[in-house]
């Protein structure tokens, strides 16, 4: 069975393929003071249980993807990266409903992430996707200047 799901511009969103490692690594360094390395990508791409979704034209050119761990009756949003020109354009949002949807195929019940407190944009999304915020770590994600940034934890019910 092929998965593929409509998304802004054109674009489509299907499963991630062991050889978009490097694509989905500039796309994350992009969004992400601390960007992934290839390996990274390349490694989750090889795991079941780490589904990649990725937004992408007819032909291939990736604009986002979104990274979600599965493990028992959990899911977690690892990552999700949209390129800077297809920001703003309901893709980061198209991603995470695909993952969603997916996700109602699995014996995940529950998801949780993590986001700064500072990514106004990322906030507005998942709380429109239902998600609220269950707890904090101070300190969590650094910052180019040295200092470090508070995560909210945000979880949500599936199905």
């Amino acid at each position: 069975m092929i998965k593929l799901w409509m998304a802004p511009g054109g674009l489509h969103i299907e499963p991630g393929q062991a050889k978009d490692a490097g694509d989905l690594a500039a796309i994350h360094a992009n969004g992400f003071y601390r960007g992934w390395p290839n390996a990274e990508f390349a490694s989750f791409l090889s795991e079941r249980e780490t589904p990649v979704y990725v937004a992408c034209d007819a032909k291939r050119r990736i604009a986002g993807f979104a990274l979600i761990r599965i493990s028992a009756d959990e899911a977690e949003l690892l990552t999700i990266a949209v390129d800077p020109i297809w920001r703003g354009k309901g893709l980061g949002q198209a991603l995470l409903k695909a993952a969603l949807d997916d996700l109602l195929m699995s014996s995940a019940k529950r998801m949780f992430l993590e986001v700064s407190e500072e990514n106004v944009a990322a906030l507005k999304l998942y709380q429109r996707q239902g998600f609220t915020t269950i707890s904090s770590r101070k300190g969590y994600y650094p910052r180019a200047d040295g200092s470090a940034a508070t995560a909210l934890v945000m979880a949500r019910d599936l199905g």
